[in-house]
């Protein structure tokens, strides 16, 4: 098991040897880790202070596309308002919401050796997060997102590249231990860390706490050893689509209650309609603030940021959730899920202008 260095470079995965007849292998293999200057040509410092926030997960760039239009095969043509490459996949838009609150944050992903890995890894670093932890794999393509977004929903296309290959031995044993708290985002996309989560998160729950976004899952199974994480998870952050599938249980409040049985904290988001957190048998109900939204590409993403600031701040949950609920409404003030993300400062003005 090879693991990363404890400097804080980013590093290189080693291309597998091709196989004569066959080619390289597909999809991720447990392939040698070796130190390498990072993309960009930038060595980062090591791992010397805490980290507030550690997220694991997928990072991958969105093309961002607007209109009332939608696509239609027969090589019809259709024009669209805008087009936007952003910061994409959901650990990585956490990562940039959390930093632009002021909290420390490092990410842990992979991406490949090629331009989309490169803007991700420029892109992170400008954002103020550290990026010592991103592995970049030279014989996988990094993941892309298409978003056909508008104001109230938005389609998505994925290539999954890279964003599936993250596991517990390419992730910095000295960022783990060095961080308050760890995120996991993404779940049912994280195929190779998935089944790695319990006895990772028992490491971490050591002297840390931890969280989980699901998000999506696109074979609508809704478990993939889910259910038995739930018990090392203190705050689980699923939409309320997502926590009722997951449970089994079309009532939001008897499927959050549900899922607070196995999971410390469920905090369920409802987009304009607020969210709901149980804690215990305890319900909390939090409206979200209005806004004209633009794009609400990352707004789910920008809310954990916001729960997870203020939770790590030592706040109440009812604190947590305006806080949150403040952070999603803001970011979908333009287009991507990145651009405008708040900082703190005007959260609590958004909070204090009621």
């Amino acid at each position: 098991m090879a693991f990363l260095p404890e400097s804080g470079d980013a590093v290189y995965v080693r291309p597998p040897e091709a196989d004569p007849e066959q080619g390289y292998p597909d999809g991720p293999s447990r392939r040698e880790v070796e130190p390498h200057e990072p993309i960009g040509s930038r060595s980062e410092p090591p791992v010397t202070d805490p980290f507030d926030l550690l997220v694991l997960g997928d990072a991958n760039p969105d093309l961002v596309l607007t209109g009332d239009v939608e696509p239609a095969f027969g090589q019809a043509e259709r024009l669209v308002d805008e087009a936007r490459l952003t910061v994409g996949g959901s650990g990585s838009i956490v990562a940039t919401g959390a930093a632009r609150l002021g909290l420390r944050v490092g990410f842990c992903g992979v991406v490949g050796d090629d331009p989309f890995g490169r803007f991700l890894h420029d892109e992170l670093e400008r954002r103020g997060v550290d990026v010592g932890g991103l592995v970049v794999d030279a014989a996988r393509p990094t993941g892309v997102t298409v978003v056909f977004a508008r104001p109230s929903d938005r389609a998505i296309l994925t290539h999954a590249g890279t964003i599936a290959d993250l596991r517990t031995d390419l992730i910095d044993p000295t960022r783990l231990e060095r961080a308050r708290h760890v995120h996991v985002s993404s779940y049912f996309l994280q195929r190779s860390l998935a089944p790695e989560l319990p006895a990772l998160f028992e490491r971490v729950r050591a002297g840390g706490t931890t969280s989980v976004d699901p998000n999506w899952d696109p074979s609508e199974r809704w478990d993939g050893g889910l259910r038995d994480l739930l018990g090392h998870i203190d705050v689980f952050l699923p939409n309320a689509t997502e926590a009722s599938r997951i449970a089994g249980i079309d009532e939001l409040d008897d499927a959050v209650l549900a899922l607070a049985e196995r999971a410390g904290v469920v905090v369920a988001k409802a987009g304009a309609g607020g969210a709901l957190a149980a804690h215990g048998e305890r319900l909390v109900r939090a409206a979200a603030p209005a806004i004209e939204a633009l794009d609400a590409t990352g707004a789910g993403d920008a809310f954990d940021a916001g729960y997870l600031a203020s939770m790590l701040a030592g706040d109440p949950i009812e604190r947590s959730l305006a806080i949150a609920n403040a952070c999603g409404a803001l970011s979908t003030r333009a287009l991507g899920g990145v651009e405008a993300q708040p900082t703190m400062d005007e959260v609590l003005a958004a909070l204090a202008e009621g």
